[in-house]
């Protein structure tokens, strides 16, 4: 360092140094220094501190939106949660008292199940296969109370796991869970049998191994083929042979469902048989909404068009078809002819065993109790399986393949104690003729035989056709016999019995179709028919046999027809039926009339031979069908009247009293009369139809009769009444009106308009008026009281026939112009409050006036008739008011100007008898009217002032 020691320059170069190192420690000290707080004061908030300052609020949860944490609970106090988890408990009470507790639980709170639906039938379809009993049989007591609640909607999603569990129930090698799956299946049957019926080929291979195990068949050398045999359990509860019967009474209430199903099997009995490719089918009712939902199949008509083809091979490709095998069920013919194959031989073994020779030599063909009930499922399932045979195009295929197979073996295990017959065991008391004996044994002749027998019948007619007559006829004349002997001993057999037995002798008639083979059927159901006091569905079914009886038999083409006598004579009695029915039974009535309609069109001439003869009880206006059933059967019945042979003069008074007692509507009375006239003379046939069979005298007794609306003892029964309410009377006309109610009276017009038009289409109106006048004169004038809607009726009548060449007597122009002025008198008296009578206004009005406007005599005569010095004070506003009304009603205004004096004569009486005497504004009125209208007009005497 220049101008320095050189110490003193290294003391210098020390020190600063010493002073740059003082300063980092001071700096470093500055840093990590420590704060020292006085006491009292806050301490100061860091650079980095959290600001924990903040404000909440609370979220508004709509109340459907929160969930209760209190679950309802039994009596134990227990929720839903805990008792499904008590569900896994090792321990059987446990799960026996779960089970319990569910059912408590869920009957007092039913909403929980459909919250807990899923949880609730997992758990309870598990315990399906539990190894205890008492908790399968809670369980099975818990599903049937679950099932009541449950609808088939809701447990769709769940079922495929239900039914797993049931199968493995059904498979499982514990008898006791066996016996006790089947308990599940009656519930499952009961509740949801469309369900169940979509696993058809998993649930049907069940039940052949309940009753049956595989085993190959020595007759095969591969193993591809394996054969079915019955298996024996001494393990089991039951014998072998009950528990054969509880499996094949399941599978036959589950073969039901499947048939019940299928909505294109027929009912069983009297459907009509495919005999032949030219069977007619019946149409269908197409919903086009349903159709278009695919919940409606429409099966195309194979003889429709232009040129309709019988024999067509077109048909419409199955929904079905697209599913494969194992999900078509029994709606394969596959899948049906293989169950068949497996179910059929396991079938006859059970009826081996069970048949009378396997219990004893002596019995014959006598039955305990437990084998004729194991037979009887034996042949159900038979007849169930045949049935769905039916629903497949290849139906002929069907019944082929069945007879080739089937038909040898049931004719030799089957018919060979035909027919059967139950041996009943009973224990008799000591002091019994039998007593040296335990038991004793009678033939009962009781349902379960006779519906065991049956069922055999339709199984075995059903393999027989027409072409196989000559080798079938050993046994169908067995069945021929007994069906005959049964329908003639039938007075205690019921509508399912019945339904059989005319299902089995239908298709005997169709196989055998000479006369000398059906005449004794048909005598055989008609002796049962003769029967008294049958039930109404046993009538029906007969009734339904007789009438397919006599069309199928109509059909047949006149070269070979030959009518049964039988069918004749029950033809014959139809109407006599119907006459002693009436009101009884209106469906048995409605049934009767549709088959005496049926044979009416088709000119039988035994049922109109009878018809005729009952036609005056069937009409009978008092207590006759046609007053006493319903408005469709009366529509029937009035049509059955154009196919009557003659319509004589007591039947047309029937009828006329028909359609004015008001007992059918006013519509079908104008049908009678519209159905009389066209079996008259009048309807203008160019040909003759029938001879003679409406009178014209008597049609025109008709006619008048209806058109008078009384008979002449009801006019002469009116004769005795006066006064109001019934009575409208005024003093310048003879003649008083009976008020008829307002529905009496609507009836009649109604009426009174079809028969004014009948008489209208008359080729020769003057004749025709001369009739009418001459009836009205004999039965009308004279009388005091005439009901307001005869009145009415007849000045309808007579404007409708009135022309230039008619004559009208001056009986009928008085009798006429004292019913205008009766009829104006009541119309202008009425009370407006009255609406009962204000409705007959203005049909009343317009006849009156029509009548006034074309009869000029008849309004001079109704103004002659008003005298008014014989009538009180209170009615002279009415004969102004009249007067008045007629000098403006425009039609009348030329015949009032000609009967200007009368007018003028009756104002000059009325202002005579008001004289001195504060003028009114009705009489006013009335002058100003007369000025107006008549004084004013060129022609005539003058203004009315020039009288005053």
């Amino acid at each position: 360092m220049a101008g320095f020691p050189e110490d003193t320059a290294s003391e210098l170069r020390g020190g600063k140094l010493q002073r740059i190192r003082m300063t980092k420690k001071r700096k470093h000290q500055e840093d990590f220094q420590k704060v020292k707080f006085k006491v009292g004061k806050k301490k100061p908030k860091l650079e980095n501190a959290t600001d924990t300052t903040f404000k909440t609020k609370a979220i508004q949860i709509p109340e459907q939106l929160k969930e209760d944490g209190v679950l309802p609970t039994q009596n134990r106090k227990l929720n839903i949660k805990d008792l499904l988890s008590q569900m896994h408990h090792y321990s059987p009470g446990v799960k026996h008292n779960a089970l319990l507790g569910l059912k408590d639980l869920l009957s007092q709170y039913p909403f929980v199940i459909d919250a807990h639906l899923s949880n609730i039938i997992s758990e309870v379809a598990a315990v399906f296969t539990d190894k205890d009993s008492g908790v399968r049989g809670a369980a099975v007591h818990l599903l049937q109370f679950l099932a009541s609640k449950i609808r088939a909607e809701q447990i769709a999603p769940f079922f495929p796991l239900v039914s797993a569990h049931l199968s493995s129930a059904m498979t499982h090698i514990s008898e006791g869970i066996q016996e006790d799956s089947l308990k599940v299946l009656d519930v499952l049957l009961e509740a949801y049998p469309a369900l169940l019926t979509d696993r058809s080929i998993i649930l049907l291979k069940n039940f052949v191994e309940l009753i049956s195990h595989q085993q190959l068949s020595k007759r095969l050398k591969s193993r591809e083929k394996l054969s079915w045999m019955l298996s024996v359990n001494p393990n089991r509860r039951v014998t072998s042979q009950q528990w054969r019967l509880n499996v094949l009474t399941r599978l036959k209430k589950f073969l039901q469902a499947v048939v019940d199903g299928s909505s294109e099997i027929e009912d069983e009995g009297l459907q009509e048989q495919k005999d032949s490719p030219h069977s007619v089918r019946n149409p269908i009712c197409i919903s086009w909404k349903v159709h278009a939902n695919n919940q409606q199949h429409i099966q195309l008509f194979e003889n429709g068009g232009l040129r309709p083809k019988i024999n067509s091979s077109f048909r419409l490709r199955s929904l079905a078809s697209v599913m494969d095998s194992a999900e078509k069920g029994l709606s394969s013919a596959e899948n049906l002819k293989g169950f068949i194959e497996i179910i059929i031989p396991l079938l006859i073994e059970c009826w081996i065993e069970a048949s009378p020779a396997q219990s004893a030599p002596i019995l014959g063909n006598l039955l305990e109790s437990e084998s004729q009930q194991l037979m009887q499922q034996v042949l159900s399932i038979i007849h169930l399986l045949w049935k769905l045979t039916k629903r497949h195009d290849e139906t002929y295929k069907m019944e082929l393949w069945l007879r080739m197979n089937y038909l040898v073996d049931f004719k030799h295990y089957f018919m060979r104690h035909f027919p059967y017959s139950l041996q009943e065991t009973v224990k008799h008391k000591k002091k019994d003729s039998c007593k040296g004996n335990k038991y004793c044994m009678t033939s009962s002749n009781s349902v379960d035989h006779l519906l065991l027998n049956l069922t055999l019948c339709d199984i075995m007619v059903s393999l027989a056709s027409t072409a196989t007559l000559q080798m079938d006829s050993g046994w169908l004349d067995m069945i021929r016999k007994f069906v005959t002997d049964t329908l003639q001993d039938g007075s205690k057999l019921n509508s399912k019995q019945v339904n059989r037995l005319l299902g089995v002798t239908w298709r005997l008639m169709q196989i055998q179709q000479n006369k000398g083979a059906t005449e004794p059927l048909i005598k055989a159901v008609y002796t049962l028919y003769q029967q008294r006091n049958l039930l109404f569905p046993v009538r029906t079914l007969l009734l339904k046999f007789f009438s397919r009886v006599y069309q199928k038999e109509d059909l047949r083409t006149q070269r070979i027809r030959s009518r049964s006598k039988v069918l004749s004579r029950w033809l014959a009695g139809l109407p006599q039926q119907l006459a002693l029915l009436g009101l009884r039974n209106p469906e048995l009535s409605n049934q009767l009339i549709d088959i005496i309609h049926s044979a009416a069109s088709r000119s039988n001439k035994e049922l109109l031979q009878s018809l005729q003869a009952t036609a005056a009880r069937i009409y009978d206006p008092l207590d006759g069908a046609l007053v006493l059933l319903p408005a469709e059967a009366q529509r029937r019945l009035v049509q059955l009247v154009y196919f009557l042979p003659c319509l004589p003069a007591s039947l047309l008074a029937c009828l006329s009293r028909c359609c004015i007692m008001g007992r059918m509507s006013s519509e079908l009375a104008a049908t009678l009369i519209g159905i009389l006239h066209m079996r008259s003379s009048f309807a203008g046939w160019k040909c003759q139809v029938q001879d003679n069979s409406v009178n014209d005298v008597d049609y025109f007794s008709f006619l008048f009769s209806t058109l008078i609306g009384f008979s002449r003892e009801e006019l002469t029964d009116l004769q005795g009444i006066r006064g109001k309410p019934h009575i409208s009377q005024t003093q310048l006309s003879p003649v008083r009106l009976y008020l008829t109610d307002l529905d009496q009276f609507l009836h009649h017009w109604a009426v009174t308009e079809m028969i004014c038009h009948s008489l209208s289409t008359i080729p020769s109106q003057s004749q025709c008026f001369d009739i009418l006048q001459t009836g009205i004169c004999k039965y009308l004038v004279g009388l005091v009281v005439i009901p307001d809607s005869t009145a009415g009726s007849v000045l309808c009548a007579i404007n409708k026939l009135l022309d230039q060449a008619c004559i009208l007597s001056e009986n009928l122009h008085k009798f006429l112009a004292s019913c205008c002025y009766s009829l104006l008198y009541f119309l202008l008296t009425l009370d407006k409050e009255d609406a009962e009578h204000v409705q007959k206004r203005d049909m009343l009005w317009a006849s009156c006036i029509s009548a006034l406007a074309l009869l000029p005599r008849l309004l001079r005569l109704m103004l002659q008739s008003l005298q008014v010095s014989r009538i009180c004070r209170e009615e002279l506003p009415v004969v102004a008011q009249l007067l008045r009304l007629l000098m403006q009603h425009g039609q009348l205004r030329s015949h009032m100007i000609t009967n200007e004096f009368l007018v003028q004569q009756i104002i000059k009486d009325i202002m005579t008898l008001k004289s001195g005497e504060v003028q009114e504004q009705w009489l006013t009125d009335l002058h100003y009217c007369f000025n107006i209208y008549l004084a004013s007009h060129p022609q005539g005497p003058g203004p009315i002032n020039a009288v005053y």
